[in-house]
Order: structure tokens, then C-alpha cells, then sequence
């Protein structure tokens, strides 16, 4: 079956270590989940983590979790189809267990997953839950980090590297298992290593190296004249070493930590924000939503305020010293500054599709009537969701929710077709 574009993880073979104690990225996931998906995995671990091994089920509103995945908060049936994927997708791990012996497990990423009266229910396995939770083993992701990549190559390749940033290299990885962590092992373009390298690798290493909080240096190893595996150095990126969650320790006697607590926030949620936003614009938000009469959701409403940036139409102005004012203002300013670079970023993407989509319609366009109805088949029979396949049905190659999918079909049928085009 043809793989399309979208990111999964897959690792087999032993980690084999002096001590148990120094395991790491002993377990990995696979399976064929877009970039959504992927965080709403993440999402899901984040809301479990503090429970995951005391409790058998987990449950968080589901229009909370949409909205921190970057869903349309009614959107209830692409939330549906996603946990659908999770729950498909495969979870191994072959390891040393405590005692120095060889350990192999497998398991589905959710056990299981319902939607009811509008909470999301969802379970892990036991044995899973155990691996997830440990951090020698399995390393939870920072949302605050994941919200800001764009592409599910570069998610896929920073969750693979950084369960390794510890001993600073992943090790050999071969050129086969590689695709398949990246999700283009089905796919007869990528196995040119030439196309791996400049559409895959180096766009991939460029965001995580920009985006995160590690810096990544492939090095390729050789067999022949072909390249036969690939590594990656990881060092932390101190530039964006802040947006690490610390240990909890003197954020935990706050009291904006307590505060979000009381309403129902979880421990390492909590902790995100107050990394993220700060403990006075946190506490700003918690005394918005504490002015508020009748709120079902406070998580809920708490995130979409600290998203929104929620005020009072005429608040009451606290008498402040001047010195408070200015460190205010010179937080608001350089958020400011945070905000345009990152509407600019987000106006050059759109700038971007928008010239990638004007390049498909263009390309189809100079096809043959009946090259374009061949080429309308095969495209339908690489979408396996049936909402992609409505979608393309209603708008053709104008469908821009399935742009990645086609810049991959044009990308393979007319290579360098789009190179032009690279940011």
C-alpha cells in the first residue's frame, strides 16, 4: 500500500546499554498519522501524565482538547477520525528490563477512546502506560515546542532525536529505516537519496534547528557510492533553552500554580503556562475567568483567554509602581515584537501555499484531458480518508486542506516541479 506524506515513527532492534538505568528512546511509535494527529497524541500524554500509571482511564473536554491541538473546536468528527488513528497505531519496544534481561513488548498507542456528553474518554494499556511514564525510557514532548513546527517531517525527526539528546547522537540509523520514520518508505521518489536529502533531511534538520530547543548535524555513512545510513549530533539550541519546562520545584510553591490547579488544570499544563505566558499574565486570565458567572469549562475558557490574550472592556487600573510599569512595558513591547515576527511567519506560509496551489492548478492545467482524468483517479486512490477524498472530489486540485498531499503527488509525478518555490 502507498504511503503517503504523512510522519510516523517505527524502531526495531535492541538498546543495548552497560545500565539499565541509562535507557533511552527504548520505545517508539509508528504508524501513519498526519501532523494533527501526532500532537494530538502528545496532547492526550501531556493531559494523562501525572495518572498514567494510577489511573486506567483518563478523560479531558473535548473541545479543550481541539482547541490545544488546532482543531475547530466543533469539529467532532476529524477529532473522531484522528483517535480512530491512534488507536491504530502500533507502540514497540525492545529493551533491557530491571533486571538485565531482553524485554520486547507491543501494544496499540489507545487501548481505547469514546466521546461522550462531550468529554473525551481515552485509555493506554498498562504495560504502555509504564513506558510512557518512565523518562528513561520514553521522553515527553513540550507542547509549548510542538505548537511551532509546521511540518510533520520535521515533528517526526525532532521526536526521534530528542529521546537521545542525552548521549548527544542517535546512533546509525540505515537509509530504509529512516524513510520509514519519516513516512516516504512507500513512496518510489524518495527512494532516490538525492530527493531524500533535499526535500526530507535538510528542510526537516532546518525547522527543528529554527524551531526547538536542540540543534541537529546529520552525517551520512556510506556503502559503495551509496549512502547507506544516517545519523544525527543533537546539542541543545541555548537560544530556545528557555522553552524547556523546569523541574517544577519553585514553580509548584506559587501561587498562580495553585490557582490553576483549583480550576482543574493539570500539574505539567500548569507548568507550561506559567513557562510560556508568565505567572502575572497567567494570574491576569484567572481573575478574568473568576469575574465570569456560569463557566461549564474552566480549562476550556482558561486556554481560549490565554490564546486570545480575553480582557476586561474597562478594567480598573491597580495603582503600580513606576518601576513595575516599566518592566510591563517592556515585556508588552518585546511580546509585541514575538507576535509580528510570528505574523510575518505565518503570512510568508501563506504566501507560500498560496503559490504552491497556483503551481498545481498550473501544472494540471497543462495536462491532456485524458492525463488529467488519470491523474484525478490516482490521487483519489492515495487518499484513504473518505473526508480527504469529499474534499478533492468538491474542489479539485483547488482543495487547499489537501495542499501537502498534492505538492507530494506533482512533487513525484514532475520532479522539481516546485523547487522554485523553496522558502
Amino acid at each position: 500500500m502507498e504511503q503517503s506524506e504523512i510522519p510516523h515513527q517505527q524502531l526495531t532492534g535492541p538498546l543495548r546499554r552497560q545500565s539499565v538505568k541509562k535507557n533511552v528512546a527504548a520505545i517508539h511509535i509508528s504508524g501513519k498519522l498526519t501532523l494533527l494527529q501526532r500532537k494530538l497524541s502528545n496532547v492526550l500524554l501531556l493531559n494523562a501524565y501525572d495518572a498514567l500509571t494510577s489511573k486506567q482511564k483518563h478523560q479531558i473536554d473535548a473541545r479543550t482538547l481541539c482547541m490545544m491541538v488546532g482543531y475547530n473546536s466543533n469539529d467532532m468528527e476529524t477529532l473522531k477520525q484522528s483517535l480512530r488513528s491512534l488507536a491504530e497505531t502500533v507502540a514497540e519496544w525492545d529493551m533491557l528490563d530491571e533486571e538485565g534481561r531482553q524485554e520486547w513488548g507491543v501494544s496499540s498507542l489507545l487501548s481505547y477512546a469514546k466521546l461522550s456528553g462531550g468529554i473525551c474518554e481515552y485509555a493506554y494499556s498498562p504495560a504502555l502506560a509504564e513506558k510512557l511514564h518512565d523518562p528513561k525510557v520514553f521522553a515527553l514532548i513540550n507542547l509549548n515546542i510542538q505548537r511551532r513546527f509546521t511540518s510533520g517531517h520535521a515533528l517526526a525527526l525532532y521526536e526521534n532525536c530528542y529521546r537521545f539528546v542525552r548521549t548527544g547522537s542517535t546512533g546509525w540509523w540505515p537509509i530504509d529505516l529512516f524513510r520509514r520514520l519519516m513516512g516516504v518508505d512507500g513512496s518510489a521518489y524518495y527512494e532516490s537519496f538525492k530527493h531524500l536529502n533535499a526535500k526530507v533531511i535538510k528542510p526537516a534538520v532546518a525547522e527543528v534547528n529554527k524551531t526547538s530547543n536542540i540543534i541537529l548535524t546529520p552525517e551520512f555513512k556510506k556503502m559503495g557510492r551509496q549512502v547507506a545510513e544516517v545519523r544525527f549530533l543533537i546539542k541543545e539550541n541555548p537560544q530556545l533553552a528557555m522553552l524547556d519546562i523546569d523541574d517544577g520545584a519553585g514553580v509548584r510553591q506559587g501561587a498562580i500554580y495553585q490557582r490553576l490547579l483549583a480550576v482543574g488544570v493539570s500539574d505539567r499544563l500548569a507548568r507550561q503556562w506559567i513557562a510560556e505566558h508568565g505567572e502575572e499574565y497567567v494570574g491576569e486570565k484567572l481573575d478574568y475567568l473568576g469575574g465570569r458567572k456560569g463557566i461549564e469549562s474552566p480549562v476550556r475558557y482558561l486556554t481560549a483567554a490565554l490564546r486570545d490574550d480575553y480582557k476586561d472592556e474597562a478594567p480598573v487600573k491597580p495603582k503600580v509602581d513606576p518601576a513595575v510599569v516599566a518592566r510591563l512595558e517592556a515585556e508588552r513591547a518585546a511580546a509585541a515584537r514575538k507576535e509580528a515576527e510570528r505574523d510575518q511567519a505565518k503570512a510568508r506560509e501563506r504566501g507560500l501555499r498560496a503559490a504552491r496551489l497556483a503551481r498545481i492548478r498550473e501544472l494540471a492545467g497543462e495536462r491532456s484531458p485524458t492525463q488529467r482524468d488519470a491523474d484525478k483517479r490516482l490521487f483519489l486512490s492515495r487518499l484513504e480518508d473518505e473526508l480527504e477524498r469529499s474534499e478533492f472530489r468538491r474542489a479539485g486540485w483547488a482543495a487547499a486542506l489537501l495542499e501537502m498531499e498534492m505538492v507530494e503527488f506533482w512533487g513525484e509525478l514532475m520532479p522539481g516541479a516546485f523547487d522554485d518555490l523553496e522558502p
